[in-house]
Formats: structure tokens, sequence, C-alpha cells
């Protein structure tokens, strides 16, 4: 396999997004040739946080692998849940101790190996350990075993999420924004090797704010006090980004944005 096809998945939430994931996947998987699914996941269990049964859906729709970020820990089960799958990360810049891992790899067809990491942003976001030194460390030590290095960046801040880009820039095949749940338009290719976007966007309710009740939104900026958070219903949308990817020298080929429908049963989760 000389070159690797890869689709990332910008924040799943709630059921709208999970069963837009199940729907959409295997028709673009078979559309575009698809080897392996990206998909971050923080927002599947009711809009915050994870849990089991959402966790194994989306692996079930045909997700190879998962990232996270600063919703990991909302549900009480995410301990357990990060301990016992391999295939979901956690961001690596949490402090030594915290349950579940920062990176993994998986390898594809006996062929391919590929390593993902995930990093979450400090920069209007809780305090954690520093992701710029943090990123370094898990790049080299995947880096010993594969040259295809994907990071999940969870941040707030574009330019948190640019300089980033230019500090892994050579040492990773792509750094792909989440946590905005707003796809950005600056795709591209750093330092003739890895692919970069601000945010890949949401995967979820499109007739919503970022995912939530327009009402319950609109509730909380016209009247300044708390609202449970609500999912959005009717039609889910999948955004995220295609990567093609040479595998022996783990370089992006090319970054592709992509958005696509999905005309579910609208249910709130």
């Amino acid at each position: 396999m000389q070159r690797l096809k890869t689709l990332f998945i910008g924040d799943i939430v709630g059921r709208v997004g999970r069963e837009t994931v199940g729907a959409l996947l295997p028709g673009l998987r078979e559309r575009h040739g698809i080897d392996l699914v990206v998909a971050n996941c923080e927002n599947a269990a009711g809009g915050l946080g994870i849990t089991e049964r959402t966790v194994r859906e989306i692996l079930n729709a045909g997700v190879d692998l998962l990232t996270t970020g600063d919703h990991t820990f909302d549900r009480k089960e995410a301990p357990e849940v990060l301990e016992r799958e391999s295939r979901i990360v956690r961001p690596a810049n949490y402090p030594p101790g915290t349950p579940g891992r920062g990176s993994t790899t998986l390898d594809i067809d006996g062929e391919v190996t590929v390593g993902l990491m995930s990093l979450q942003g400090r920069t209007f976001m809780g305090a954690l350990d520093c992701p710029f030194r943090a990123g370094l460390v898990v790049a080299d030590r995947l880096g010993e075993t594969t040259p295809i290095i994907i990071c999940d960046f969870h941040a707030e801040a574009t330019s948190e999420k640019i300089a980033l880009t230019y500090h892994l820039a050579g040492r990773v095949t792509a750094v792909l924004g989440t946590h905005t749940h707003v796809q950005t338009a600056d795709e591209r290719i750093v330092a003739g090797h890895t692919a970069a976007i601000t945010d890949a966007g949401m995967t979820g309710p499109s007739d919503s704010v970022i995912g939530m009740k327009k009402s319950v939104a609109l509730d909380r900026f016209l009247k300044a006090r708390p609202r449970r958070y609500e999912i959005g219903d009717g039609t889910g949308v999948l955004n995220g980004v295609l990567l093609e990817i040479d595998t022996r020298s783990g370089a992006a080929v090319s970054i592709e944005r992509l958005k696509a429908e999905h005309m579910g049963s609208g249910e709130s989760a």
C-alpha cells in the first residue's frame, strides 16, 4: 500500500451525529476508497462526554480510531472506557496518571501502521500541561514505530492551532483541529509534509448552534442565565477532511474538506 486514504471526522455530537456517521460512512468509504477513519467523539453522549454505548456504536459504524477533548471525563464511566478500549485516545497533555492513553497505533491490513495522538489547547481552556512540549515527546515516540502520525488538536484559539501546526511540521503527517464545531477553509500542507486545518467541523444537527438547540442557545445569550444543554434536531451533517498519505515517508499528499448531509430521525440524545 503506497497511499493511505484517510477520513477524519469532526466532533460527533449526540444521537444525530452518531446516526449521521452510521448512515453515511459506508457510502463514503466506498466512494472515496477510504482505508482509515478517525473521528472525534468527545460530544457523542448527549453532547457532553463518552459512554461505553456511544463509543461502541461509533466503532461499529466503521470508525477505526477515536479522539476526545475537554469533555473527555464528563461521564462517570469514561475512565473505564478509556482504559479498556485501545482505539480511543484522550489528550496526551493531561497530567501523568490520568486514565487512558494519549496516543495509540493501528495496523491496517498487516501492511501499514498508523500512529494517532491527541492534544488539548490551553488558550481559553482548562489548564493542562503544555501541548507543544507534549506533542514533541509523543511525536518522537510514535516516530520510532511509524512515519504516519495523525494529531487531533482540540483547541479554541485559531492562533494556538496554527502555531502547533508549525511546531510539529515535518514531524507528523497531519495536525487537524477540533472543538469549535465550525469547519474552516484553511486546509493546506505545511513544509511539504504536514496536512493541516484549523477546524474539521462538526458532525451533528445542522439546524443548530454548534449542535445545541437554537432556542436554548438564544436563551443563554439573551438572558445570560444557565440552561441545560440540549442537542438540536433535524438534518444531520458530517464534516471532516479527506487525506491522502504517502505510506513510505508519512507525508500528506493532499487534504480536502468534506461535507455530507443525512436526513435522519431527528431524535435528540
